[in-house]
C-alpha cells in the first residue's frame, strides 16, 4: 500500500520534494504566521509548490482533524511521510516548528518586559483579527474545491451549530458528521458507478 501511495504521489507533473524541500517548505509555513498557519500551509502545498491538489489537501486535512494534536502538525507529518517516508515524517514537522519555537522563546522574553504596555496589547489584538481573516479566507478556498459542495453544505452548518451554538463535545459531533456525510458520499459514489 505504501508503494502505491508513493507512486501516486509522484505521478503526473506534480513535483516530488526531497527532505530538504520538505524542511524548508514547512519552515516557510511556520515562519509565515503568528498563530494559525493552516492558510499558509494550504497556499504552499496547493498553490505554490503543487505537492497536493486542492481536493487532496481537503482530504488530508479532514484526516488530520480526526487525529490528536494540532492539525497543521499532523498535516506536516502526513505530507512528509507521503514524500519522504519516516525521515520525511520527522523532517517536515521539524521544519514547521523549529523557527517558531526559537521566535516564541525570544517573544516570551520581550513580553515579560513590555507585555503590559497598551500598544503591545493593541498590536496583539490586531494580529488576532488578521488570523481570523486568514482562517475565513482558507475556509472559502477549501469550500470552492469541494465537489458537490451544495450537497454537503448542511453538514457544515449543522457542525457549526452543534459545536459553537449547542456546545456539544467535538469528538461526538465529528463522529456523527463522519458517519452521516460519509454514508451520503458513499451512496452517491455507488450511484455514479451504476
Amino acid at each position: 500500500m505504501e508503494n502505491h501511495q508513493n507512486a501516486a504521489a509522484g505521478s503526473g507533473s506534480r513535483p516530488r520534494p526531497d527532505l530538504r524541500a520538505l524542511f524548508f517548505g514547512f519552515s516557510s509555513v511556520g515562519l509565515s504566521g503568528f498563530g494559525g498557519v493552516l492558510p499558509f500551509a494550504r497556499r504552499m502545498l496547493v498553490e505554490d509548490k503543487g505537492w497536493l491538489s486542492a481536493e487532496e489537501f481537503n482530504t488530508q486535512l479532514g484526516l488530520c482533524q480526526f487525529l490528536p494534536g494540532p492539525n497543521v502538525i499532523n498535516l506536516a507529518v502526513v505530507v512528509g511521510k507521503r514524500y519522504g517516508g519516516l525521515a520525511g515524517a520527522c523532517v517536515a514537522p521539524l521544519g514547521l516548528l523549529l523557527g517558531p519555537f526559537l521566535i516564541v522563546l525570544l517573544l516570551a522574553l520581550a513580553y515579560d518586559t513590555w507585555g503590559e504596555l497598551p500598544r503591545v496589547q493593541g498590536l496583539l489584538r490586531g494580529i488576532a483579527a488578521v488570523g481570523v481573516g486568514l482562517l475565513f479566507a482558507m475556509a472559502w478556498r477549501m469550500a470552492t474545491a469541494l465537489k458537490d459542495k451544495f450537497l454537503f453544505l448542511p453538514f457544515t452548518a449543522l457542525t457549526v451549530i452543534a459545536i459553537a451554538g449547542l456546545r456539544w463535545p467535538l469528538p461526538w459531533v465529528m463522529l456523527a458528521g463522519l458517519l452521516a456525510a460519509g454514508s451520503l458520499a458513499y451512496r452517491r459514489l455507488g450511484r455514479r458507478r451504476d
